[in-house]
């Protein structure tokens, strides 16, 4: 497939843009004592020489009531200038146009980060926690105006190109723009022309003070099923006013917002090309302005069809280069297969970010330690060696592709006739077959790269010594308990009634070796896909599903990664009842008694079938049997400690790297 719409270069006011693609705005939350650093320049670029045509750098709040995170850049001080010029410098060096997002959240921002009370237009609500908000003043309206021009000031001072003025997610700006959040009598409130005041105020002196050659970009979002959210007609008529009035030169189209968080950080739950919409109906209003698309457009495939329909100018790809920041030059040089694909997982992006940690990538460790690592590239070792990798899954697939990227001779293990191991059941679980891709692409990586695999080959203690290779890395896995042990009844070492049969691991039903009744109940300790993917899968198979949790909620360790409450709609569809705050006290054959955490009651529930969703063990027997033989071996993965697939990922690409 040509992608020759992604790759045709376009003026965006003085500025020559290489490609269509963008490098949006998001909050890695890199910053130390308020400043970009070696982590944040190693980070953006590492996307501009993987090809990024333009790069907006996470926002930096423009007043103090601006914060909203541990992470983010000093607000009204020009001591960033100098740090921002490094980057811009070494971004642009390499092509990238380079432009800094300028935010305020309003209502919605973060006392316990700013010391600063929220300012809001009407004194509205915060959608981020339960604070109220200040209503503004016309004085500190204009304190902030003033705000957001000296922070562009500032911008241009440290070599940006231009600034993107946020007023998407019902931020401060959306907030005067939207009458449920505007409710003023003033010049800042009632008429179009009064509740946009403030937003064309803020980019005309941005242009009287940074001049011609000065990019002003303006980014909203697009959340038009929410009653109170704007709607594509109105969304269209405030952009087209800016737009006349010469105020803007690009306007990107994100979704979801502060009332539907879920959606502005659309995970593989939703359909792809969210924010197209809207950017489509931007396109056929005939701005002069240039139309980004953005929102879960996750190839480049996905963003030459955009572009080639016409519904947008350019087309940012946030996730999809954290993934792989060399996408775009893969892409340009026709090697699409080696794209490692976002999984649209949000378990290292979001995941770590909503717990005030800087971002990293499920599948793309260097992402957060480009700085340490030398980027998402390798250098060749000094000596090759041979390498015995043991064991197929993600930890194994990592250490062997990047052992093998740097010159060593790797032979992969597998005791199975597959690779991936338990993350290959994972992505059998609805809609998670991006994972699927994933384990090709890691297939093709190291077929191109010479990895010898040995399928259906279990290697003990001797045959892995008589193997001789120079370096050994075990990868084994774990496996399920199989006790029925609960953290929940810590006392209890084996569930009553497991000798009753009837009881299955996740991954016996997902590896289809379970025989299942209709009536089952999925024992969820866990809060995650694990045992909320498979409850998923067995409901769309037709089962009657019972989740129980010890948890307050379902799903509560996808809260981290902002799927938890789609999740819980999509099983509730299905008819799967929740038992929250509850642990199995006996299994029969024929049902379970559960009982309350809160009270500890109990009740009977009926069931075929009872499904463990709870923590597996490493078994560390193949390592004390190697060690006895005198070889030193290097434990990765759920060998090490069960955890999630990110914890693999990264082990292997720490153990391929230190090689």
């Amino acid at each position: 497939m040509t992608l020759k719409h992604v790759f045709t270069p376009v003026q965006l006011r003085h500025r020559t843009l290489k490609n269509r693609i963008v490098f949006g705005a998001h909050t890695t939350n890199m910053a130390q004592d308020g400043l970009p650093g070696d982590q944040h320049l190693a980070y953006y670029l590492e996307r501009a020489i993987g090809g990024a045509a333009m790069i907006v750098v996470e926002p930096m709040p423009v007043h103090a009531a601006a914060v909203l995170t541990r992470g983010n850049f000093r607000h009204s001080s020009d001591a960033v200038i100098p740090h921002f010029a490094r980057l811009t410098k070494a971004c642009k060096a390499e092509g990238a146009v380079m432009i800094q997002q300028l935010y305020h959240v309003g209502a919605h921002g973060d006392w316990d980060n700013s010391w600063h009370a929220n300012w809001s237009p009407s004194g509205g609500p915060s959608y981020h926690d339960n604070d109220g908000s200040h209503m503004m003043s016309a004085a500190e309206i204009e304190e902030t105006i003033e705000g957001f021009v000296q922070a562009a000031v500032r911008c241009q001072k440290a070599g940006f190109d231009g600034v993107e003025v946020w007023a998407a997610y019902h931020c401060l700006l959306d907030q005067f723009w939207t009458p449920f959040s505007n409710t003023r009598s003033d010049e800042w409130g009632g008429s179009l022309d009064n509740r946009t005041r403030l937003s064309r105020e803020i980019m005309a002196r941005i242009r009287a003070a940074c001049g011609e050659d000065f990019i002003i970009g303006l980014a909203i979002n697009d959340d038009a099923d929410k009653p109170v959210c704007l709607g594509h007609d109105e969304m269209v008529e405030i952009v087209a006013l800016h737009d006349r009035q010469g105020l803007i030169d690009y306007v990107t189209v994100g979704s979801g917002s502060y009332f539907d968080f879920y959606k502005l950080l659309p995970s593989f739950q939703y359909p792809e090309n969210l924010g197209v919409d809207l950017a489509a109906r931007l396109k056929a209003a005939d701005l002069t302005a240039l139309v980004t698309a953005e929102a879960n457009i996750r190839t480049p495939e996905n963003a030459n069809t955009v572009l080639g329909a016409g519904q947008s100018d350019l087309v940012a790809l946030v996730r999809g280069q954290i993934a792989d920041p060399h996408l775009v030059a893969k892409a340009e040089a026709g090697r699409t297969d080696d794209i490692r694909g976002c999984l649209s997982c949000n378990q290292q992006c979001w995941g770590r970010r909503g717990r005030d940690y800087y971002i990293s990538c499920l599948i793309n460790p260097s992402a957060g330690h480009e700085h340490l690592w030398g980027g998402d590239r390798f250098t060749p070792a000094q000596t090759p060696r041979t390498v015995l990798v043991v064991g197929a899954g993600p930890a194994g697939l990592e250490t062997a592709r990047v052992a093998a990227e740097r010159g060593h001779q790797v032979t992969l293990i597998e005791a199975s006739s597959a690779l991936g191991g338990q993350f290959r059941l994972a992505g059998l679980q609805p809609r998670r077959a991006q994972i699927g891709d994933l384990i090709a692409w890691y297939e093709r990586q190291l077929a191109r790269l010479g990895v010898e695999i040995r399928y259906n080959s279990y290697f003990g203690a001797e045959e892995i010594a008589a193997f001789g290779a120079d370096a050994v890395v075990l990868a084994t896995g774990s496996l399920p308990a199989e006790t029925g042990f609960q953290k929940a009844l810590p006392h209890v070492a084996e569930l009553p009634g497991m000798a009753a049969g009837n009881v299955w691991s996740t991954e016996d039903v997902m590896g289809r070796a379970a025989r299942l009744g209709e009536r089952v109940i999925l024992l969820d300790e866990g809060g995650h896909w694990k045992g909320i993917g498979t409850a998923w899968h067995l409901a769309e198979a037709g089962h009657r599903v019972t989740i129980v949790t010890p948890d307050a909620m379902i799903g509560r360790e996808l809260q981290r990664s902002a799927t938890d409450f789609p999740a819980r709609q999509t099983l509730a569809r299905l008819g799967v009842e929740f038992v929250t705050e509850s642990a199995v006290s006996e299994w029969s054959g024929q049902g379970a008694e559960v009982m309350s955490l809160l009270t500890g009651e109990s009740r009977q529930i009926a069931a075929q079938s009872l499904v463990l969703a709870t923590g597996n063990r490493a078994d560390p027997e193949l390592a004390q049997e190697l060690g006895a033989l005198g070889l030193t071996v290097r434990l990765i993965g759920d060998a090490n400690a069960p955890r999630l697939a990110a914890a693999a990922i990264y082990e292997g690409r720490r153990a391929g790297l230190d090689l």
